[in-house]
């Protein structure tokens, strides 16, 4: 089971990451991780820097994946973008407006629905 949810979760990312970069955003980082730290994807948009959780699910689906993305996921996900943030790779991006997305993609027997939520959340009331 576990094989085939990262294979899901790959499959995931990348129709993300093709849906993001039709949309403008350029692919900075993929998988990024800080020690026990983890950001899906990071992008540059003309707007700024977007930190994007993916969740990815097979139909059926019981919930909407987006709702798995809770008070303590969000509090990973900005202390994992305050490593990045603090990373030499960010310093030379200079001065961006920070972003936190969530992007779901749900298989559906050939079928794939993408739902973004650009700024999805803002750290200061997680």
């Amino acid at each position: 089971m576990n094989g085939q949810r990262q294979t899901v979760g790959k499959k995931g990312e990348d129709e993300a990451c093709l849906f993001l970069m039709e949309n403008g955003h350029k692919i900075l980082e993929r998988n990024w991780r800080s020690s026990h730290l983890e950001l899906d994807i990071i992008s540059l948009a003309e707007d700024g820097l977007h930190f994007v959780e993916v969740k990815s699910r097979t139909a059926p689906v019981m919930a909407d994946p987006e709702v798995n993305v809770g008070r303590d996921k969000m509090r990973k996900l900005v202390r994992a973008a305050q490593a990045y943030l603090h990373s030499p790779a960010r310093k030379a991006l200079g001065d961006l407006e920070i972003y936190f997305d969530i992007l779901t993609v749900v298989f559906d027997e050939g079928k794939t629905t993408i739902n973004y939520y650009p700024k999805a959340f803002i750290p200061f009331y997680v």
